[in-house]
């Protein structure tokens, strides 16, 4: 299996060749894969970089991982959903065109993976039970406790993504990119493949659902509601690579 590569090209670890090139180039002036944008990182990786593609899935997977959470609702399904989704877009890339953002195309890509998977369970998947999401939380419904005192009590993480997942996927979906990945709702509406009026409307439903107290708790939290950590982060991107490096072998042997 592949080992994440977390650094850049150093003098030490190039070959003859980049080791002239760097050294002829102040280090200030090089910058590494993680500084690149997405567009130079795309071309790289059509020239099969690795990585370019490490970079990239890095850069995107926490978002992709939410989305397909937001829609299969479990944890290891949501995983292998971002992993075929990167395995889809780098078989194929390219597909992507350069008139919208690449983490958009990602999403979307991640976005119809979720959805067909959860078309494939669905028969079997039990359907959460109806409840006011308020009170899934033990805390003052009518929003008077002061914002300060959010960050004095424990993490309420498991309650709120429980008052999250009650909500419709239409607004459950819109309302984990814009509320909890903190995107714009412009690139909300393409990754979700509709328009930014809709996204609106769906976001204001939501909150509405939800209640003042739970919308500001969510806001506070963010940062650890359905959150990828660093061990399936490096699972995924690890898992990617040596698919893509397994697909690559079975092509140049056939």
């Amino acid at each position: 299996m592949l080992e994440p590569v977390t650094e850049s090209l150093t003098p030490d670890t190039a070959g003859p060749q980049c080791q002239r090139s760097i050294e002829q180039v102040p280090s200030a002036t090089v910058p590494s894969a993680t500084a690149l944008p997405d567009l130079l990182l795309v071309e790289r990786a059509r020239s099969k970089e690795m990585r370019a593609f490490e970079t990239l899935m890095r850069r995107y997977n926490r978002r992709l991982f939410r989305i397909a959470r937001s829609i299969v609702g479990d944890m290891d399904v949501a995983e292998a959903v971002v992993q075929e989704a990167f395995l889809l877009a780098f078989s194929d890339i390219e597909r992507y065109e350069p008139t919208g953002k690449f983490g958009a195309w990602l999403a979307r890509l991640a976005f119809n993976q979720a959805l067909a998977v959860r078309r494939s369970v669905r028969p079997v998947a039990a359907a959460p039970v109806a409840a006011p999401v308020a009170a899934a939380l033990p805390a003052n419904g009518n929003g008077s406790e002061a914002a300060g005192q959010i960050e004095e009590v424990p993490s309420r993480q498991p309650l709120l993504e429980q008052a999250i997942d009650r909500l419709p996927e239409v607004f459950r979906t819109v309302f984990v990119l814009r509320a909890v990945e903190g995107i714009s709702g412009i690139e909300t509406a393409a990754c979700l493949g509709i328009n930014e009026t809709t996204v609106r409307t769906r976001l204001y439903r939501a909150q509405r659902r939800l209640d003042v107290d739970v919308s500001r708790r969510v806001s506070a939290e963010r940062g650890e509601i359905f959150e990828l950590t660093g061990g399936r982060a490096d699972y995924i991107v690890n898992r990617v690579l040596a698919r893509m490096n397994g697909a690559s072998r079975s092509q140049q042997e056939a």
